[in-house]
């Protein structure tokens, strides 16, 4: 079984910036796709960056490309999201997810239902 443990949500002020980090547990998650979802008050979860097993393929969501940038270090366990000049709109409850079955090495998995464990979210707020 795989825990995934989500860290580094806050309040922050428009325009700044944070990191946010996944950590797994129980086994690695080096084979697996790994992605970060948010989820607005309202609103749909939805997948905002995604990363292939090998780490050489990477998925955006329109509304945060340019902004946002995932990584992993498969040596530590661990997943990144770096969140730069971050907007109102950027506020949620965001999600760490490891899909253990992906497509193939460079596949990346953009929908929910796709994944099987699922951290228990950090909250990220954005005021203006």
């Amino acid at each position: 079984q795989v825990r995934l443990v989500e860290s580094g949500g806050g309040l922050v002020q428009a325009g700044d910036s944070l990191r946010l980090s996944c950590a797994a547990s129980g086994r690695t998650v080096s084979t697996y796709g790994m992605g970060w979802f948010r989820q607005a008050p309202e609103k749909e979860r939805e997948c905002v960056a995604a990363i292939s097993w090998s780490g050489a393929y990477t998925y955006y969501a329109e509304s945060v490309k340019g902004r946002f940038t995932i990584s992993r270090d498969n040596a530590k366990n661990t997943v990144y999201l770096r969140m730069d000049s971050l907007k109102p709109d950027d506020t949620g409850v965001y999600y760490c997810a490891g899909d253990r079955d992906p497509a193939g090495y460079h596949s990346v998995s953009r929908r929910y239902y796709e994944y099987d464990y699922w951290g228990q979210g950090t909250q990220v707020t954005v005021s203006s």
